[in-house]
């Protein structure tokens, strides 16, 4: 009996693609930026928006067809906008954007039919499906590259605060949460007593001690979620 051999993954925003993003923002040259485009960037978009098209189901929109050119179209103008300094890889930034671009296609498709028909007459399922089927891959991507960007945030908060002299209390916070962040997996798995039960045995401060600082880093951290969700980081 023959065995089967395994497939190989094909993925199609790979490193090449990402350094392709790169070397394009980084120079002036219309030559090398039409040839940047035309080798990697323009096949790794085009795949992208497709798979994300799929995998979202966004498949239901009207004209989807239509609106995946257009998407496709619409990542080249904001090419310039990527900065790789900011720590996100490409890949990430622009299948978020790409993925926020539908969603406001499904939101404005949405606000069409209410105005057109009763919310009683509108198939729930059909409803929730453009937003809660999610690829594993994809996913698992996703999550990783947020956690990573969320930590390098941190560090960057704590170099900060310190220059501005960071209270005692908000230093030990801080390394705590760094420490916690390390394994994100375990964050995933615990609720906020539990989290609160192991920033104590770390800090060795109260539950209102902790309360009091992680208030300062929760703005921090709404800002930064803000920016992610909009692709800026």
């Amino acid at each position: 009996m023959k065995k089967r051999s395994r497939r190989k993954k094909n993925h199609y925003f790979t490193q090449v693609h990402e350094d392709a993003i790169i070397a394009y923002t980084k120079t002036t040259s219309d030559m090398d930026r039409t040839k940047l485009y035309a080798d990697f960037i323009r096949p790794a978009f085009s795949e992208m928006v497709d798979k994300i098209t799929y995998t979202y189901k966004f498949t239901s929109l009207p004209n989807v067809d239509s609106l995946r050119e257009e998407c496709k179209v619409w990542l080249t103008t904001i090419l310039d906008k990527y900065d790789p300094s900011k720590g996100s890889k490409a890949f990430s930034y622009f299948s978020v954007i790409t993925k926020n671009w539908f969603i406001h296609k499904v939101k404005k498709t949405s606000a069409k039919l209410k105005r057109e028909v009763s919310l009683d007459n509108l198939d729930y399922v059909s409803q929730k499906k453009y937003l809660h089927t999610e690829h594993k891959y994809e996913k698992e991507r996703d999550r990783r590259e947020f956690w990573e960007n969320l930590l390098k945030e941190i560090s960057d908060w704590e170099e900060a605060e310190s220059q501005n002299e960071m209270k005692p209390n908000d230093v030990l916070v801080l390394k705590a949460i760094k420490e916690l962040l390390q394994n994100p997996e375990d964050v995933e798995i615990l609720n906020k007593k539990a989290i609160y039960l192991y920033l104590r045995e770390i800090t060795g401060l109260n539950t209102k001690q902790i309360a009091n600082s992680l208030k300062k880093f929760k703005v921090k951290y709404r800002a930064f979620r803000t920016d992610w969700n909009r692709g800026n980081i």
